[in-house]
């Protein structure tokens, strides 16, 4: 297995676990928090979907679904238009409301389609290439794709988790 399709088995299994989550998924329990610092599925799947847009369109030299696909102005939500959830308060996190989890499927997946479409075109010889020298040691590309995966990964368990939680109760 090349490097390509590593990367692109590991985005695509994000995926399949977003939309393991998200099915069958009330308006209430996609927006619930289990306290009121906590994070909801919803909060949790719009971050996700927001870091991967925001990373890999920017390694991609591409613009964010986010709003190129008009994703922004269908959520609707009282944040700063460039926000992706990363240093978000209690309060912040209450601001992502979603009504549907089916716009939030729809999201994640024109993402990972852009992602997937990126991947297959990643050559072993550019995962060393540097794509933000502001961190110590710079980053590159093979290192940000491996945050977006591990992190992607890290929240749809946290949203598995807060899922299980509320239909237990």
């Amino acid at each position: 297995m090349d490097t390509s399709a590593l990367l692109l088995d590991g985005f695509t299994r994000i995926r399949e676990e977003v939309h393991d989550v998200l099915d069958g998924l009330s308006e209430h329990d996609l927006n619930a928090r289990l306290d009121s610092a906590a994070n909801s599925v919803a909060w949790l799947v719009w971050h996700l979907t927001r870091v991967q847009d925001d990373h890999v369109s920017e390694v991609a030299g591409l613009e964010q679904a986010w709003t190129t696909e008009g994703f922004e102005e269908r959520f609707g939500l009282d944040l700063p238009a460039g926000s992706t959830g990363f240093g978000h308060s209690s309060r912040d996190v209450a601001k992502v409301h979603v009504a549907d989890p089916a716009l939030l499927a729809e999201y994640y997946d024109a993402v990972h389609a852009r992602s997937a479409d990126y991947l297959r075109g990643v050559q072993d010889q550019a995962l060393d290439e540097v794509v933000d020298a502001s961190w110590d040691p710079p980053t590159t590309l093979g290192v940000r794709l491996i945050s977006v995966l591990a992190d992607d990964l890290q929240h749809v368990g946290q949203a598995a988790f807060v899922k299980g939680v509320l239909q237990r109760r």
